[in-house]
């Protein structure tokens, strides 16, 4: 089963029309048992950091998201705000993070560059190593992109996509079961449906 975790952040029905195009159902659910159940999560996420986390935890969903993801080794993909919360922490607020991966979300401090803050639409995002989510990737890539906040990734080797807006910035991480993405695939058509194909056939 396909669970679209429901944390009240995010516009999950876009979400799971791609997964629906791709010819896979999937549940929206907020319920611990149903999650408990989930043979992949997806963790999308609009928001603030600490709004998130704090709806995490008041729906009790944390443990069971541990237990499935860190115990159980149950693929994973974190979008935007569900990215970042896979991080120890943020600097848009003072709650720890799911702490799944050695990194932290710091804001885009771009004045020098004459850029907007937040970084809104297309851009490019390179692939920095090969796994299966990049397998049959378009040789350039475009993906969608809304964040005023970036990650920062311990790592080096963790690390699979980059994009460039001011500075370089890691748009895409991998550990294990692990994964995480900055933009938005389900707004970003071709693109997002073969990565969003990759994470459901070969994971």
């Amino acid at each position: 089963m396909i669970v679209i975790v429901d944390y009240n952040c995010g516009n999950l029905g876009s979400v799971q029309n791609m997964i629906r195009k791709l010819g896979f159902k999937s549940v929206i659910s907020s319920d611990p048992e149903i999650i408990r159940s989930a043979e992949k999560l997806i963790l999308p996420g609009v928001g603030s950091f600490d709004t998130g986390m704090k709806q995490l935890v008041s729906l009790n969903l944390v443990e069971i998201l541990n237990q499935k993801v860190m115990t159980e080794k149950v693929p994973v993909l974190g979008i935007c705000l569900g990215m970042q919360l896979m991080t120890k922490a943020s600097e848009e607020g003072g709650l720890p993070g799911l702490s799944w991966i050695d990194a932290e979300v710091l804001k885009f401090s771009l004045i020098e560059y004459g850029l907007k803050v937040p970084h809104m639409g297309w851009n490019f995002v390179n692939v920095m190593k090969e796994t299966k989510l990049t397998l049959g990737l378009f040789d350039v890539n475009r993906f969608y992109f809304v964040h005023s906040f970036y990650v920062r990734v311990s790592n080096h080797d963790e690390i699979l996509f980059e994009t460039n807006y001011g500075n370089v910035f890691t748009s895409g991480f991998e550990k294990e079961n692990i994964l995480g993405v900055q933009f938005h695939p389900e707004k970003s058509h071709k693109y997002g449906l073969k990565l969003l194909s990759n994470f459901l056939n070969k994971y």
